[in-house]
């Protein structure tokens, strides 16, 4: 027979064990992320972004021109799926960034749609993970 105080370890160890793997899934996105845009006249240069998650909420900056860190907005993930905005300011203008995507390993392949209305213009991104 199982004695009470066998039973009562196992389920701890199989309560540790969830809080482990759902910990494990929660920091799935978290860590260094980097992609490669280019600019007018074919310029390119390279994008860095440092997310954190929690559950379905992801913070974390993006790092611009002199190491500028500006806070990511609006961040989520669920399913793999991927999305969170970029805001700056220059002068007295807001200029927005809204990037989504799909997770996949070491890899975030998806949309960044810039400005709004008939100025919107959407293209595709793929970011890799910095392995620190």
């Amino acid at each position: 027979m199982i004695s009470s105080r066998m039973m009562v370890s196992a389920l701890i160890g199989l309560v540790l064990m969830f809080t482990a793997s759902v910990r494990a899934a929660d920091a799935a996105i978290t860590g260094t992320w980097k992609w490669t845009t280019t600019g007018q006249n074919n310029q390119t240069r390279e994008t860095v972004v440092k997310l954190k998650q929690e559950g379905d909420k992801l913070t974390g900056v993006y790092v611009g021109r002199n190491n500028t860190e500006t806070p990511i907005t609006d961040g989520t993930i669920k399913d793999n799926e991927v999305s969170f905005k970029i805001v700056r300011k220059m002068q007295d203008r807001e200029f927005v960034t809204v990037y989504t995507g799909k997770l996949e390993g070491d890899t975030i392949k998806g949309k960044v749609k810039m400005g709004s209305g008939d100025q919107a213009r959407e293209r595709d991104w793929e970011a890799k993970r910095v392995k620190e």
